[in-house]
């Protein structure tokens, strides 16, 4: 698939500076103090249930609800383990799948959303929402690095510099979450099809030590491995939550 690269007039540079600033006020989910989740199937409410036995043809610790939310022709999936439903630690792994079995091939410590998980996301919550999305569209800061999808290079991703400095390279690399967005467009697109009140701009990007506010942080080595070999041909998707939700 073709690579996307911000150019051309000073038109479109305003443009994408104007979308790109609107997607950045809500990226990892939106900003806003916002409030806990109410209803959102954390906490005493988490899911208890046990995930299935070990089987190599499914996706480990991943229960039948979200499990059969994986579409058939997936061969690879980011599984994303929250440590707890109102905790921002987390492991990422990478299954790739063999015939009919799935292969852990890579795993990294990562963070999600600062006050954990819900099953009701919406914009301000500081929690990541559980689910399975399909992952289609990348970019970032620096240049592309080898991404199989499509990939969107441009110094509109920047973090603004009135964040900690710690957070200024989070979007160096970014894959975004197909979680209330329209795919085939830049992750900095800020359509929400669902919504302004369910959030957005929930990506994949790189870690700066502790919780975000929405989307999924993980080593820089991580992000370049996964934009190099995720292929939409593929089918990726990520499954995520806090290891409760997971095993439903």
């Amino acid at each position: 698939m073709g690579h996307m690269r911000i150019s051309g007039t000073m038109s479109m540079r305003t443009a994408v500076v104007t979308a790109a600033a609107l997607a950045l006020l809500t990226a990892c989910g939106g900003g806003g103090n916002g409030g806990g989740d109410k209803g959102g199937g954390q906490g005493k409410h988490a899911m208890r249930s046990k995930a299935p036995a070990s089987d190599p043809t499914r996706i480990p610790e991943v229960g039948n609800a979200l499990q059969a939310k994986i579409p058939g022709h997936s061969r690879q999936v980011v599984a994303v383990y929250g440590k707890g439903v109102n905790s921002a630690d987390a492991t990422v792994v990478l299954y790739t799948k063999e015939g009919k079995d799935w292969k852990r091939t890579r795993s990294w410590a990562g963070h999600n959303g600062k006050r954990g998980w819900t099953t009701r996301h919406h914009e301000g919550d500081k929690r990541s929402p559980v689910g399975v999305y399909t992952l289609s569209d990348a970019g970032g800061v620096l240049p592309d690095p080898g991404a199989r999808m499509p990939y969107s290079e441009t110094a509109a991703f920047a973090a603004p510099h009135s964040w900690p400095k710690s957070h200024w390279t989070d979007f160096n690399y970014v894959i975004a979450i197909d979680y209330n967005r329209v795919k085939g467009t830049s992750p900095l697109d800020p359509t929400r099809p669902e919504g302004q009140r369910k959030g957005g701009s929930i990506w994949l990007h790189m870690d700066h030590g502790s919780g975000t506010s929405a989307c999924v942080s993980l080593p820089k080595s991580g992000m370049k491995y996964l934009l190099r070999n995720l292929d939409p041909e593929r089918h990726p998707v990520v499954v995520m939550g806090d290891k409760a939700h997971l095993a439903a």
